[in-house]
């Protein structure tokens, strides 16, 4: 099954409402788009604003608690779902926008980035294997050790 990554740039409608859950913390918010263009007179002009629901799950769920409110631009990337569930007024169908990213739209202004702290023993990046010493000059082959990225191979000089 293939899922289609969607990127859409808008602001922030409502508050971000959290919802703790034993390792399945839940961030949603309504997020309104307006797409623009230039009418024959080349004034500018506004399409209808599209509204939708944006949720995501886990450690993204506590950092948009944390960091995104109402009002604020951003771009959220994720796929699509439709979400259809019954009540006394019948059948209701949703789309929903599962975020995998949300940033804040550095093109409307600044924000500050501060890094997750993470559990004491746990390391940033885990390297396959230890890394040995390379004597200066020379360069070792792909796969004989990890640089400081997360454990792939440097690439070989050109």
């Amino acid at each position: 099954m293939q899922d289609a990554q969607v990127t859409i740039t808008g602001y922030v409608g409502t508050d971000v409402e959290f919802r703790p859950g034993n390792g399945n913390d839940r961030a949603m918010f309504r997020l309104g788009s307006t797409s623009r263009f230039r009418d024959r007179d080349g004034e500018w002009r506004d399409r209808e604003t599209v509204w939708m629901t944006v949720k995501a799950w886990r450690t993204l769920a506590q950092n948009i608690a944390a960091s995104v409110q109402r009002g604020e631009p951003v771009i959220v990337t994720g796929r699509m779902q439709a979400e259809k569930w019954a009540d006394d007024g019948g059948q209701h169908y949703r789309d929903v926008l599962v975020a995998t990213t949300v940033a804040h739209d550095l093109n409307r202004g600044t924000t500050a980035f501060r890094r997750n702290e993470r559990p004491a023993g746990k390391p940033v990046f885990a390297a396959a294997a230890p890394v040995a010493a390379t004597p200066a000059g020379e360069h070792p082959r792909d796969g004989e050790h990890a640089d400081r990225h997360g454990g792939m191979p440097e690439p070989a000089p050109a």
